[in-house]
């Protein structure tokens, strides 16, 4: 397996921060993991430069190879992270790949005064909207955010993560991923810029085999198996 340059670029940069660890680390979930992402530290211009150009240029290549894949009108980061990720990636579309969209974002308390409502941004009402997501295990956020989406009268066309860790979805033996793909009942599609093999590919290239390893054997008991490698 080949990585994108975008791909490449992502991995060595957030290593470089300390964002994407490799070691033993617990999850929320109490599983001991053999690597652990921590996009809140992906909070340099440089390196949300490179987030965000992955980002930009996932969507791009999505548009362009999946028939059928629908537009969008609106980008929708889910606060916190999201913020940046979406304001990023709209402003690189339209620099790089000469796609204009609005971008959104939700508060976690709803406003009562001013413009009032709970999403900030560009109008979702009556739009077709992006959902912009970090890492992904059990695909927690993304269900809130199309709850969001769909609350505010737009309409989730699909979304684009960060990270799948590939890993069993939270309602069934299937991949998170399919999980919320048949939440969108087929009218959207998720697209990542990295994946747990992604992460494998680039240890096995860089000779880590040790970590490797241990990658592998939490694949293999964690993993969800219909995930494309």
């Amino acid at each position: 397996m080949s990585l994108e340059k975008h791909q490449t670029e992502l991995i060595e940069h957030a290593m470089a921060v300390g964002a994407l660890k490799f070691g033993t680390f617990t999850l929320k979930s109490g599983r001991s993991s053999p690597y652990f992402f921590n996009a809140g530290l992906l909070a340099s211009g440089p390196v949300l430069d490179t987030l965000c150009s992955a980002y930009a240029a996932t969507i791009a290549n999505a548009l362009k190879s999946t028939p059928g894949l629908p537009q969008f009108d609106v980008l929708f980061g889910p606060a916190y992270k999201g913020i940046p990720f979406a304001a990023g990636t709209a402003l690189l579309l339209h620099r790089d790949h000469q796609l204009a969209v609005g971008f959104a974002y939700d508060r976690k308390e709803a406003k009562d005064h001013g413009e009032g409502g709970i999403t900030v941004g560009s109008s979702i009402r009556g739009k077709r909207v992006l959902i912009l997501d970090d890492v992904a295990t059990a695909g927690t956020a993304i269900r809130g955010a199309i709850d969001t989406v769909t609350r505010e009268g737009g309409e989730v066309v699909g979304a684009v993560l960060m990270l799948d860790r590939q890993e069993i979805g939270r309602d069934s033996g299937r991949s998170m991923v399919a999980e919320v793909e048949e939440l969108l009942g087929g009218k959207g599609r998720v697209s990542t810029i990295l994946k747990m093999h992604d992460l494998m590919a680039w240890l096995r290239a860089h000779g880590r085999t040790e970590e490797l390893e241990r990658m592998q054997a939490y694949w293999e008991q964690y993993g969800a198996k219909d995930a494309a490698a």
